[in-house]
């Protein structure tokens, strides 16, 4: 994305707080991407039109904006098969050692200032800050 401006991201950062309020005053819940897709693969029917309601409004509203703003899915990294593949590895098991997601702890656990969800923010920042360091400066990658 090549027009990024601090008003997008203000906008941007508002509609995920509120939406992320908005489902919790509704539900009762936290709108932790991870545990909802979870709770899909589990046996239980408990909650789970919520989670497909929930999942599937996420990849409509990414459809649409990719048919909107197009430009906002521009990228120059496109990775191999297998780095995306042990990537999102990674991604899935850090998300169940950490017992949640960036968006269950970092958006919605910060916010109430749930003290375990700014230890695991602040490992996820940390680490991928480690990523991003590692990946660029050691193994020459990206940009």
């Amino acid at each position: 994305m090549h027009d990024f401006s601090p008003g997008s991201a203000l906008i941007g950062g508002a509609l995920i707080g509120l939406s992320a309020s908005l489902f919790l005053l509704a539900h009762g819940r936290i709108a932790g991407i991870s545990g909802l897709f979870g709770g899909l693969l589990r046996r239980t029917t408990e909650g789970r039109a919520l989670r497909v309601a929930f999942l599937g409004g996420l990849l409509v509203g990414g459809a649409v904006l990719r048919f909107v703003f197009p430009a906002a899915f521009d990228t120059t990294w496109t990775p191999t098969l297998p780095l995306a593949l042990v990537a999102g590895f990674l991604v899935g098991f850090g998300t169940q050692l950490g017992n949640g997601c960036t968006s269950g702890h970092g958006i919605c656990g910060v916010s109430r200032l749930s003290a375990r969800s700014l230890v695991a923010t602040g490992t996820f920042m940390a680490t991928g800050f480690a990523t991003v360091f590692v990946a660029r400066h050691l193994l020459g990658g990206g940009r």
